[in-house]
């Protein structure tokens, strides 16, 4: 009985799967390659247009040429001439010349199974390059924020609350849409509580609300949920889905980063202490820059806090060794600052010009020199097996560590030089022999002498002087030479590093004010980028963080593509009450605590769930909340009610992940790190957020209850249902083990008591009475089975 009320219990709160484009792969993946190799031959601009065949429109591609087949059947690979061509598995091999990479073959077979989503379809008009940034500012998003006077008073007093109510009022009014009345007190706080903390409410705070008569009762249930630590437990949780937070570091070997949990910590602490947002983007873009200035001992806390912000830029997925395709690790940075902090598709402006959005292929690398010129720590990977430039917490042991980490990271080198051959060719079996044991000796000494030094995984600058963009980037060796100064980036055509063009200046995107860095810079930028972004004249960022706030409320922002401010995201369905409310957090100083409140006292977000067929057929997403959106629990909130109900949750602050010694870290692409493999635990009773979180192997249990990918953004999650989900409330002995401690904690007898710890409302008739039928079945099924009467269930 008690099993079934925790299982029911995961899927009872009081918001629709999300629908994610392919919009953005279309642009990055395979436009690029139909443009570079197919558009000579197949175009409509094309002298002779081969076969019949135009791919560079939607109709054209999916129309197909002379054989009167479609060339792509969407979702379906197998039916599509394109994707034969290109892996010349039948008579026709396309492209001419070098047939395209395996890599390439499989993103067009993805792309086609996936939809084949293709926007050169007219629905929105790209903007013609070189862009006319007067009429592209007109577009609503960069337009500055107007603090838009709230609607005058309406009829019903409820809904003269707040500004807040009579703009949604007014929009439901004008779509003739009658909203539902208020949600009872036990739903009222069962969602604020789950919103806030992400916690079921105890039945003592429910029954302290229920008898609280006082108008302010509400406010105070919010007061309180705001001061509680586990808000910034449930809030930090939300920011790492979109920076697409990781414990370990991607690539092939996937390698954990033993320090990333202090970055996880400092989220979840600038939420509870209500950091404002400005100074929150300020410190994860520039925080060591700002550090630097922090010289006095009583600021050394306040010293660590800004240089372990700076983990959000470290935190970029690695792709190949140590120097290898870092650039690859830049446009993951410029890819995830563009979305987390501006809204904006910036990636898609990596290869070309973007075609929806006013940026410029120049204004990418504007910033791509920026990252350039930033030395990120290096986590380790099979070749390079030490971790560099990682920075040191602690003042004084920043030299001790440029030591170890320069030391090892030379012994790397030289380990793999002898093993290819590029070093020791004039020496000997038995005198390599000797210089690779001296090198593993000395490795041993600077293992056991450094390699425990408090540090962080974050950014850093640069020391040497700025310089022309190096004639050379890679070393002797073939390796991308390691940067010692900050330069300029050059175009990376077609976003290829090895075909470069024009020197770009370091700077903002043009639509955003196209600040250059001023020439008297010695650094990467990073500072003037951090308040180019933060700066209160900038349209989009404290936009793009009201609409995410929002959307945690409602379950839907206002702008229900929360990374997309761009054309090609969804228009603001309460534009003036967006730019109101953004007007107010600006106002406020940039609290995020005083916007929930703002929002969550409101007659909105008080209104009951529920059905209406009318309005259901007039607002069918409810874009215009005239009820209040029914969600089903994610994953972490499901792992951590269970939890708190049976009584067994840790709430104390997690810690570092228990990896094993960096020294015995030997990772490869064939054994890369994966948490079961190396028998190491990673299971507790703390938060969901604590739980350590791998790229490459997925933690399974929030995996099978749709967390957030730790590779990509995520904005929303998914809301899946699936069979596999509803076996693992069956058989997984985490359910069984939560189930056990609940049995143990609620007297059989007290079926009413478990109800009411569980769903936060007491049994019904009809609920008490099978409750008191499945024990007596169990007690005469037990009694049966020949097992002691005195152990019997009750």
């Amino acid at each position: 009985m008690f099993r079934a009320i925790a299982v029911a219990l995961c899927l009872a709160s009081p918001v629709a799967a999300q629908t994610t484009s392919d919009v953005e792969f279309f642009e990055k993946k395979i436009r690029p390659v139909l443009a570079e190799r197919c558009y000579g031959c197949h175009s409509a601009s094309a002298t002779n247009v081969m076969g019949g065949l135009v791919l560079d429109t939607r109709e054209g591609i999916r129309k197909g040429g002379a054989s009167g087949q479609p060339s792509v059947s969407p979702k379906q690979p197998d039916k599509s001439l394109l994707l034969a061509a290109i892996k010349r598995t039948g008579a026709l091999k396309m492209p001419p010349g070098k047939p395209l990479t395996d890599d390439v073959i499989a993103d067009f077979e993805q792309w086609i199974g996936s939809g084949a989503e293709d926007p050169r379809d007219g629905k929105a008009a790209p903007i013609p390059p070189p862009y006319n940034f007067a009429e592209a500012r007109k577009f609503w998003s960069f337009q500055p924020v107007k603090d838009s006077a709230p609607p005058a008073a309406g009829k019903d007093p409820q809904w003269n609350r707040t500004a807040i109510d009579r703009f949604i009022k007014a929009k439901l009014d004008e779509k003739k849409l009658a909203p539902l009345g208020t949600s009872s007190r036990r739903a009222l706080i069962r969602r604020a509580t789950f919103d806030l903390t992400g916690l079921p409410p105890t039945p003592e705070d429910i029954d302290a609300f229920i008898k609280d008569a006082s108008p302010a009762a509400f406010e105070k249930v919010v007061e309180r949920l705001l001061a509680n630590p586990q808000y910034g437990e449930r809030w930090a949780r939300h920011w790492l889905d979109v920076v697409r937070y990781a414990d370990t570091a991607g690539c092939n070997s996937d390698y954990p980063v033993g320090e990333m949990y202090r970055y996880r910590n400092w989220v979840i602490h600038a939420f509870n202490k209500d950091m404002p947002y400005t100074e929150f983007v300020r410190d994860q873009i520039a925080g060591d820059i700002l550090a630097a200035k922090l010289t006095n001992e009583r600021q050394l806390e306040d010293r660590q806090a800004k240089i372990i912000a700076t983990g959000y830029i470290a935190n970029s997925r690695r792709f190949g060794s140590r120097n290898s395709e870092f650039h690859l690790t830049i446009e993951d940075t410029i890819d995830n600052l563009g979305k987390a902090m501006l809204g904006l598709s910036i990636g898609c402006a990596r290869c070309h010009d973007h075609k929806f959005d006013p940026i410029p292929n120049r204004d990418y690398y504007a910033l791509y020199g920026i990252f350039q010129s930033t030395r990120y720590a290096f986590p380790g990977a099979e070749i390079y097996q030490h971790a560099k430039d990682f920075t040191a917490l602690n003042p004084k042991d920043e030299p001790l560590l440029r030591v170890y980490q320069d030391e090892t990271s030379k012994i790397d080198d030289m380990t793999e030089d002898y093993k290819t051959s590029r070093l020791g060719k004039g020496l000997n079996a038995e005198e390599k022999r000797k210089e690779t044991n001296a090198m593993r000796e000395r490795l041993r000494a600077l293992e056991a002498g450094f390699a425990n030094i408090p540090k962080a995984y974050a950014v850093s600058e640069l020391e040497g002087k700025p310089e022309p963009y190096p004639e050379k980037l890679n070393d002797a060796h073939g390796r991308l030479a390691l940067r010692t100064a900050a330069f300029d980036a050059r175009i990376q055509r077609k976003g290829d590093p090895k075909s470069l063009g024009d020197v770009v200046p370091r700077g903002f995107l043009t639509i955003l004010g196209g600040a250059t860095l001023p020439p008297e810079e010695q650094g990467s930028g990073r500072l003037e980028l951090a308040g180019w972004i933060a700066d209160p004249a900038n349209p989009l960022t404290a936009r793009v963080m009201v609409n995410r706030i929002w959307q945690h409320h409602f379950g839907k922002g206002i702008v229900q593509s929360p990374n997309d401010f761009g054309s090609r995201g969804e228009r603001p369905t309460h534009p003036e009450l967006l730019d109101y409310m953004t007007a107010r957090f600006q106002e406020s100083g940039y609290s995020v605590k005083k916007l929930h409140k703002l929002i969550m006292l409101t007659r909105a977000y008080q209104t009951a769930s529920g059905q209406d067929e009318k309005n259901a057929t007039a607002d069918p997403r409810n874009d215009y909340l005239w009820r209040f959106d029914r969600r089903r629990l994610d994953a972490e909130e499901i792992r951590d009610a269970m939890l708190a109900v049976s009584g067994g949750l840790d709430v104390t602050m997690g810690g570092p992940h228990a990896f094993p010694p960096e020294t015995k870290w030997k990772f490869s692409q064939h054994k890369p790190f994966v948490a079961d493999s190396y028998e190491i635990t990673f299971s507790s009773n703390r938060r969901g957020i604590y739980l350590m979180q791998q790229r490459i192997k997925k933690q399974p249990f929030l995996e099978l209850f749709d967390g957030a990918d730790t590779n990509t953004s995520t904005p929303k999650r998914a809301a899946t249902v699936t069979s596999l989900q509803a076996l693992a409330m069956m058989n997984s002995s985490f359910i069984y083990e939560q189930s056990a401690k609940f049995a143990e904690r609620v007297d059989a007898a007290n079926i009413d008591g478990a109800y009411r710890l569980a769903f936060g409302r007491p049994a019904n008739q009809a609920e008490l009475l099978e409750a008191t039928r499945y024990l007596a079945q169990t007690r005469a099924a037990y009694l049966e089975s020949g097992q002691p009467a005195d152990q019997a269930p009750k």
